[in-house]
């Protein structure tokens, strides 16, 4: 019950502003449409392994999920999409997804509470909604390098254009999207129970999230089917309190903070925006404030008819040192997806190399009057010297290859194996319209990080074999069954499996 209590705290924020928004969303609309065109559904859930769970039973699955040999959940939801007002200038939308778990990070999960608006192409959302990724497949890729689909939904305002705008003077043939978004993280109470083994441990509490985006689309599939898109992401941890920190004064010498007031006012806000300010322990070596991540993204598909191909790619910054061209851009992950014509074998396949390893290279220094010249090497991707990891309730936010700090049998929040390469394969297909299934399979290899290698690289196989299907004489059932596997000496040996069954409708 305290968990329950502590979890229900977390989101009283929530409510306040849900009070406050929904009448403004429900502006210019009859409110009695909001009951109609309601979705439903019930989940239950159950993953059972010969030791740790599967890499892929438990990764990419929004934070719902446990490392554990056994976990399972009972999940309800619902919600109503924005689809729902089709016909209409100004679209309406909510949705609640409650979790009752077993051998999770937690004993109640408030998965998804959120409301949203949208006039025109213009959207804003408040709360915490699981969100698809730009340009990956959420079901055979494995996943973007800033922010994919691997850990819980962080509660966020978020204002966007969802589409494609055209831009005028373009006939259609140039268009742009962007989004920004403050939120806060919701996983103190984890944090601090998961490094309370060691009272050294860096961990923090009261954390702020920051994202923004711009893409841009040059084509149009009306006229012509060859089209690119591409922009740019960037997020950041900001705010909050930090324990357990090191202040750097030169080269040689640290001091420790016990604590630290991080801050949460409006500049704070703003510096994240901007890409500004410095963090308290930074001494003379200033650095930006917070913890900044985030990727260029670049796309070309070309659509035939019943068939499209498409290739694309991500290159991963942290800070500034990669984020133009000043070292050039060796660490990236690059895919190619083809959609085939319809047949009852393979209707998708994809395949993803990724490459970490470079970071800006091995060193660092920064500027001093014996030797003024700054090299932003190290960047150690996913780790950072105040917020500890790029992470949410134990779960990598970006990229799953790069190790969760769930992992960690030190319970350090850290990602250790952030220097990696990896191939991965991807194919989907649907037999008959009731059978739908997916094939995963992953090689990759580690070279821990620049701070904490490893003396030999370690390397690990993931599988997984996943089938549902969706008998037509029960109308909104599903049973989906998992087979998964992890072969090396990075992760543990394991081999397990997953059943799930599901139910979802229309509230008449």
């Amino acid at each position: 019950m305290m968990i329950i209590a502590k979890n229900i705290k977390m989101f009283k924020q929530f409510f306040s502003i849900l009070l406050i928004i929904a009448p403004i969303t429900a502006c210019n609309a009859q409110l009695n449409r909001l009951g109609t065109d309601v979705e439903y559904a019930g989940e239950i859930h159950a993953t059972i392994s010969d030791n740790q769970a599967p890499f892929w039973l438990v990764n990419n699955k929004y934070g719902l999920s446990s490392i554990k040999d056994n976990f399972g959940y009972v999940r309800g939801s619902i919600r109503r999409t924005l689809n729902a007002d089709s016909l209409r200038q100004w679209a309406v939308g909510y949705g609640m997804d409650i979790v009752i778990p077993h051998h999770f990070t937690s004993d109640f999960v408030l998965q998804q509470l959120y409301v949203e608006s949208q006039y025109k192409n213009i959207r804003l959302t408040v709360g915490a909604k699981e969100l698809p990724m730009e340009f990956s497949n959420s079901e055979l890729s494995t996943g973007d390098m800033t922010m994919s689909i691997n850990s819980r939904p962080i509660p966020q305002v978020r204002l966007e254009m969802p589409n494609y705008w055209n831009i005028p003077g373009t006939s259609g043939w140039v268009g742009v999207k962007m989004h920004a978004a403050f939120g806060w993280f919701t996983d103190d109470h984890w944090k601090k129970t998961f490094t309370e083994f060691d009272p050294s441990s860096r961990h923090t509490s009261n954390v702020r999230y920051h994202s923004k985006s711009i893409y841009f689309r040059i084509g149009n599939e009306k006229k012509f089917p060859l089209t690119l898109m591409g922009g740019l992401r960037a997020d950041c941890q900001f705010g909050g309190e930090a324990w357990n920190l090191s202040q750097r004064k030169d080269d040689t010498t640290y001091v420790d903070l016990s604590y630290v007031n991080l801050n949460n006012g409006l500049k704070n806000y703003w510096n994240a925006l901007t890409f500004g300010g410095s963090d308290p322990n930074d001494g003379d070596f200033k650095n930006t404030e917070g913890n900044h991540v985030g990727s260029w993204h670049g796309c070309l598909s070309y659509r035939g008819k019943g068939w499209n191909v498409k290739g694309y790619f991500e290159h991963q910054f942290d800070d500034h040192s990669q984020l133009f061209w000043q070292y050039g851009w060796k660490d990236m992950k690059w895919g190619i997806e083809a959609q085939l014509p319809k047949n009852p074998f393979v209707s998708t396949m994809l395949v993803e190399l990724i490459s970490t390893k470079d970071q800006t290279s091995a060193v660092y220094h920064d500027a001093t009057e014996e030797l003024p010249i700054q090299i932003s090497g190290r960047d150690n991707y996913y780790n950072h010297q105040v917020y500890g990891a790029w992470q949410h309730w134990g779960m990598t936010m970006g990229n799953p290859l790069l190790i969760s700090p769930i992992y960690n049998e030190g319970h350090q929040i850290s990602a250790f194996h952030s220097r990696i390469t990896a191939t991965h394969l991807g194919i989907a297909g649907n037999p008959c319209s009731s059978i739908h299934y997916r094939l995963l399979y992953t090689h990759m290899r580690s070279w821990g990080t620049y701070d904490d290698p490893l003396i030999d690289t370690r390397h690990n196989d993931f599988l997984l074999a996943e089938m549902t299907v969706k008998p037509h004489q029960l109308k909104g059932w599903s049973i989906t069954g998992a087979f998964g596997l992890n072969r090396g000496d990075l992760l543990k040996k394991s081999t397990g499996g997953s059943l799930s069954i599901r139910k979802e409708g229309i509230i008449k």
